[in-house]
């Protein structure tokens, strides 16, 4: 076993626990983390690809040891998940404010919990 075969199985391992994590998990925090952990797979499948792809420039004799454009899409990508998890938290930081949960699941919200005169939700106020 090689070290490419060794990081393939590396990323398919991260996708498989981040695919695990995204439907089981019942948390949003956590099924944010899964999909970053997906997203780190992917980055590493990447990164194997442009290493297999470029030993046919390697044998030629021209060019270097590796693809360029699947390392350019991993920059790119690494660039895009930043973006999207802070925006997703930033999110869920705001639904923990306004609605004092951070579970996007209406059922775990206890009705008893809220006070006689509030409103119940999607009612609009007079």
């Amino acid at each position: 076993m090689n070290g490419t075969t060794l990081f393939g199985l590396g990323a398919a391992a991260l996708v498989g626990l981040g695919l695990y994590g995204l439907i089981c998990q019942p948390g949003a925090l956590r099924k944010i983390l899964a999909f970053n952990l997906i997203g780190s797979g992917i980055f590493l499948l990447f990164g194997v690809i442009a290493k297999r792809g470029g030993g046919a420039l390697a044998a030629a004799g021209s060019g270097s040891d590796g693809d360029p454009v699947p390392q350019a899409l991993v920059i790119t990508g690494l660039v895009v998940a930043f973006a999207g998890t802070a925006i997703a938290v930033a999110l869920l930081v705001r639904l923990a404010e306004t609605a004092g949960r951070s579970t996007l699941d209406t059922d775990a919200q206890d009705a008893s919990s809220l006070p006689a005169d509030a409103n119940p939700p999607g009612e609009r106020l007079p």
